[in-house]
């Protein structure tokens, strides 16, 4: 999948949360989405690092400490 190709599933993704709000005012947009999109993002990438957490997070652009965190705020490691 392109980087045009995940735009556009967003893109629609998000137009459709806007047509089921019915009018009704949206609240926390911005971290709805990053919180839809970042869990499977990290298993994903974890599962393609092999547990890697260092090539992960070079992967992902983060410090190793950081994705570290986010995998414990995720309840994707213990």
């Amino acid at each position: 999948m392109s980087r045009k190709q995940i735009d556009e599933c967003i893109r629609a993704s998000l137009e459709q949360y806007f047509e089921d709000l019915r009018g009704t005012e949206p609240h926390a947009v911005h971290d709805m989405i990053l919180n839809a999109v970042e869990k499977p993002m990290l298993d994903v990438v974890m599962r393609q690092a092999q547990g890697n957490q260092s090539r992960a997070a070079e992967w992902l652009g983060i410090n190793r400490n950081t994705l570290r965190r986010k995998l414990l705020d995720h309840k994707l490691i213990k």
